[in-house]
This record gives C-alpha cells, sequence and structure tokens, in this order.
C-alpha cells in the first residue's frame, strides 16, 4: 500500500531535502524514523528538493509499507522520536500508482524579509534594512506572468531538459508580525521550479526595488536567458515552502 506523509520542517540544520551521503538531510531523518517505528527499512521518495537551510511549511512525500497503518498512532510515535525541527501531519492513503513528485500541480513559495533588526527571526527571515519600493517590484513581479522559459533564473549547470515553468501567483505584501509591518512577504506559485529559482527571482526584484534596475530591464533579463545577468541570489533562510496543491487530496 502507498501512503502520503505530510509535514513541515525547520531547515536551518539540515544541508537540504535530498539525501547526502555526508550530510544530515530531512529525507534521510524520516527514513530513519518511519524505519525505526515500522519496524522495516522505509525510503520515502519527496515533493520536491529544498536547498540548504529552506525550510517548509507544507512537504508531501510517500512511501510503501504492505499492511494497514493506524495513521493517527503513526503520526504520534514518529512526532514522539523525531527530533523539534520536523513535524508530520497526517499519513494518508492514497492509490497506489500516486507519486508525490510527480503528481504535484502546484508549489507555492514564500520568501520572508524582515527590514528592523528582529532578535527573533535571525533563522526565518531575511534582515534587509535598506528601503526597497514595493509597488514597483510588484510591477516588476508581473512580468513574470509573460514568460515560461527562466533559464535567467536557474543555477548554472543544472541537469534539468527544459527551463519552463507556469506561474501562477507572484506578489510582494507587507506582513504583519508586528504593528511596524517591518516584515515584507514575496509569495509565487508554479507547476515547478528551477533549482535556485526563487532565490534568484527575489534578488532579482530587489534591484528593482532599489531602483538598480527598471522594469524594463528585469523583461530583458528573463528574454536573455543569461543568469549572470539577473540579480544575486538571497540567502536561503528565508524561504519557505508553503504549499504543494494534487488533484486528490
Amino acid at each position: 500500500m502507498r501512503y502520503f506523509i505530510k509535514l513541515a520542517y525547520n531547515g536551518t540544520h539540515y544541508h537540504g531535502w535530498q539525501y547526502q551521503p555526508n550530510a544530515s538531510s530531512v529525507q534521510e531523518t524520516l527514513n530513519k524514523a518511519l524505519s525505526v517505528v515500522l519496524n522495516t527499512d522505509i525510503t520515502i521518495m519527496g515533493a520536491g528538493r529544498t536547498d540548504t537551510g529552506v525550510h517548509a511549511k507544507e512537504m508531501y512525500a510517500h512511501f510503501d509499507f504492505e499492511t494497514l497503518i493506524n495513521s493517527p498512532t503513526l503520526v504520534h510515535k514518529l512526532n514522539s522520536y523525531l527530533t523539534k525541527d520536523v513535524v508530520v501531519y497526517a499519513i494518508i492513503p492514497v492509490h497506489d500508482d500516486a507519486h508525490a513528485r510527480f503528481d504535484a500541480q502546484k508549489r507555492t513559495y514564500e520568501y520572508h524579509i524582515n527590514t528592523f533588526k528582529d532578535a527573533f527571526l535571525q533563522d526565518g527571515s531575511w534582515y534587509f534594512h535598506q528601503k526597497l519600493d514595493l509597488d514597483l517590484m510588484n510591477e516588476a513581479s508581473q512580468i513574470l506572468f509573460n514568460h515560461i522559459d527562466f533559464q535567467c533564473f536557474s543555477k548554472v549547470n543544472t541537469d534539468v531538459n527544459t527551463f519552463d515553468c507556469t506561474i501562477f501567483k507572484a506578489h510582494w505584501t507587507r506582513g504583519t508580525n508586528n504593528q511596524e509591518n517591518t516584515q515584507i512577504v514575496f509569495t509565487i506559485s508554479a507547476n515547478r521550479f528551477l533549482r535556485n529559482m526563487v532565490r534568484a527571482i527575489v534578488g532579482t526584484l530587489i534591484n528593482v526595488g532599489l531602483h538598480k534596475i527598471t522594469v524594463a530591464d528585469f523583461n530583458e533579463i528573463i528574454i536573455n536567458k543569461n543568469r549572470d545577468k539577473a540579480g544575486f541570489s538571497v540567502p536561503a533562510h528565508g524561504l519557505y515552502l508553503t504549499q504543494i496543491d494534487y488533484d486528490y487530496l
């Protein structure tokens, strides 16, 4: 039988989602927890990969187990076994061909920026004190809907067959974490993302917000498909995977 596992994690102390032989990963941590609790070797397949230091408020993975699982009991046992930076929300029985990665219809990320130094947000929001033109950044964000090839925002030398992505949502908002509204959040949804894509988009949009480049320049960067022309990659600790959509969940 196949099961989906719905979880979240703070990525601060992990070298990303993907298993690595000489570094701690979220996938390895869950493999071990499931194997211990279910008393058999379990290998999970995640809905995607997050880089070192990136967080997930919602992540899905699937695994196979021969017998029927008592989902609430397994959730409780896993959360008792796992460290405090990984939490399991649900174990969901699905059809045998269900695939956490290939069946995902849409993924949503948020990037969090804090414009005033906050001792309690150091690991979960990027502190950036310079004034940003949010209206101009939102205007540039709309340019993303006019394109599907985002090679300019992809990590170089990446092994992909296509740089095409369909973006459904992209906008900046003021957060409500405090009365001073010192938090800025970028939200973006797409059918798929390239490696480093969100962090590169945010870095380039920040250059728009600093008036270093124009909205027209932002459009030309996408057309030219050259990563060197795009902006810097913002730090990983401000990035969150927040939602994954499936037709059958």
